[in-house]
């Protein structure tokens, strides 16, 4: 069975950033390894096959990035977090700002974006919201810019809208066009996609609320840390950042400047410049 050491993805990750300037030194390495692997056997590729592969062949980073990064995602995923946002993140937002800034950051294949904006059009404020989504993967930005997804999706991605509790029917956001949900794209009209890399891009903007969910889970505590403070920089004094359930800031040099709006859905508030 294919297997891999410490040193020889020390290697790659170190190749990587020589190369095309994408850090994965600080990722976990667990889950790193698994992924590294992956792209072996699915290329048939020795450590160093892949070393050459990535040296010879430039394009190849892309396939790479698209098997690295995990893009696992669904509408409306963990329902409560959605009705939160709806009952009270976005209210309080509104209390004070007319117009706001959302970052989107590890986007990944748009499924959370187009449930932002199904919400923020639901509560007639679309037209009021500038969204910004980024991700590290240009070839899984195409498919979140598409918003088109099997339609076999949509059974799971109707079920949450309804716990969610929308006021519409699921149905009315999207067409059924060969086996493929193609969604409304006056959904997205103030979606800006954008390549952007988490751990070495720079801040590019100042945010009302910042949403990474499941990102951070895949680093290690220096580059939670980094990431961290990056949000912390991007956001307006009294800007709200969500996270994945799985996720903490307890551990980050960083928490200190937030406080916890809703411990069950991982919600905080930035009270600190």
């Amino acid at each position: 069975m294919l297997d891999i050491d410490i040193a020889d993805l020390k290697r790659i990750s170190e190749f990587i950033y020589q190369k095309y300037h994408y850090d994965f030194r600080n990722y976990a390495m667990s889950s790193f390894k698994r992924r590294v692997l992956r792209i072996m056997e699915l290329k048939k590729l020795s450590v160093e096959g892949l070393l050459k592969k990535l040296n010879d062949s430039p394009p190849f980073i892309n396939e790479f990035l698209d098997e690295l990064t995990v893009n696992v995602t669904e509408m409306f995923r963990d329902p409560s977090f959605w009705r939160v946002m709806r009952e009270e993140i976005l209210p309080a937002i509104m209390l004070n700002h007319k117009q706001f800034k959302i970052w989107h950051a590890g986007c990944s294949s748009g499924e959370e974006v187009l449930s932002m904006c199904i919400m923020l059009k639901e509560m007639g404020v679309l037209h009021d919201v500038t969204m910004i989504a980024t991700d590290l993967d240009v070839n899984i930005l195409e498919r979140a810019k598409a918003a088109t997804y099997p339609i076999k999706n949509m059974e799971l991605n109707e079920k949450n809208y309804i716990r969610f509790q929308g006021t519409k029917s699921f149905k009315d956001y999207y067409q059924e066009e060969n086996g493929m949900a193609v969604f409304n794209k006056d959904l997205l009209m103030n979606v800006s996609f954008r390549r952007h890399d988490l751990v070495v891009g720079d801040i590019f903007n100042k945010f009302d609320l910042i949403l990474c969910r499941n990102v951070m889970i895949y680093f290690n505590q220096t580059l939670q840390n980094e990431v961290l403070k990056k949000f912390h920089e991007s956001l307006f004094k009294y800007g709200y950042l969500a996270i994945g359930s799985k996720e903490s800031l307890i551990w980050c040099d960083y928490a200190n400047r937030f406080i916890v709006v809703n411990n069950e859905e991982k919600i905080y508030k930035k009270i600190k410049d």
